[in-house]
């Protein structure tokens, strides 16, 4: 079989083992990487931009390097080729767990529960829930539905296409890291900095896919396109940005605005301004569009990948 084809039945497989059995409750593959890091970065930890490097090397580095060795030793064998790759995609995009967090807090705020929503906020992002009321903790689960389409799924299929088991798995390792080290606190600020700009480099291709298919996959077009053209660059995250002003335009709500994670505010431009205010019932309406742009991302990526053996053949 050819790799173009394993990825392709792979990658597939992996995505419906995710919508059937969602993360893994215990004994989570990159749970475990994140303890793996944590060690090093206490044995690595210098506030210096250099040793953060390192540790970006050795985490990602390492990662990468087993993934390698694993497709490797199979790739004598068609069915245990799919077969990894359906377990590397199937622990690397988590559209199911982004689904059912959104949803249950959707629920919480349909009947009137704003402090279970408050509670499970956490579970979903690094907002301040205790600053929200009920359209703002459903602007945040739209927003945060958006940004993890992004990162939990379209990037890791584009990085599987071109790399396979290997990019999916770096690509895990690399938004992993920048979610452990890479924020601007005092303690990251400079041993951060390496894990956080190779995320963007790696988060750049999947985000601007995401964004063009929650275009094509929303119920407005025009609107999606209008939105990331006028308004994703005035967002300090070069990829947040086009997937947050993307799914505004599909979905003809309005994101952005004053937030706060950690007790600092920020005050983000807002996207889609002509659109209206998020409210709860937009949750399910922003799952189903990401659901939507994830199997759109598989059909581009095993497409892209097929593209890459035939004209390397």
């Amino acid at each position: 079989m050819r790799a173009d084809r394993v990825f392709a039945y792979g990658a597939a497989a992996g995505l419906i083992g995710d919508l059937l059995l969602g993360d893994p409750r215990r004994g989570h593959p990159v749970a475990a990487f994140g303890r793996a890091a944590g060690v090093v970065e206490r044995v690595l930890w210098r506030d210096h931009r250099g040793w953060g490097a390192l540790h970006t090397v050795v985490c990602a580095g390492g990662a990468v390097g087993l993934a390698a060795v694993a497709a490797r030793s199979v790739r004598t064998s068609r069915t245990a080729s799919v077969a990894l790759t359906a377990a590397a995609t199937w622990a690397v995009v988590g559209g199911t767990s982004l689904g059912r967090e959104a949803r249950a807090i959707g629920q919480a705020l349909d009947a009137g529960d704003i402090e279970g929503a408050r509670e499970r906020l956490p579970h979903l992002c690094g907002r301040d829930p205790g600053a929200l009321d009920a359209d703002g903790i459903a602007r945040a689960v739209v927003e945060s539905v958006a940004e993890n389409t992004s990162d939990a799924v379209v990037g890791a299929l584009v990085w599987g296409a071109v790399g396979g088991v290997p990019g999916l798995v770096g690509f895990r390792a690399v938004n992993t890291l920048d979610a452990m080290v890479g924020h601007r606190s005092p303690r990251y600020l400079r041993y951060g900095w390496a894990s956080a700009r190779l995320d963007d480099v790696m988060g750049w291709p999947g985000a601007r896919l995401t964004a063009v298919l929650a275009a094509l996959a929303g119920h407005d077009p025009r609107g999606a396109l209008r939105a990331w053209r006028s308004d994703a660059a005035r967002h300090p995250s070069p990829n947040a940005g086009p997937v947050e002003a993307s799914f505004a335009g599909a979905l003809g709500v309005r994101l952005g605005g004053t937030l706060s994670y950690g007790g600092r505010v920020e005050h983000r431009p807002v996207l889609n301004g002509g659109g209206r205010a998020v409210d709860s019932k937009d949750i399910e309406r922003a799952v189903r569009l990401s659901r939507r742009v994830g199997w759109l991302a598989l059909g581009v990526a095993a497409a892209g990948r097929l593209w890459k053996r035939g004209g390397t053949s």
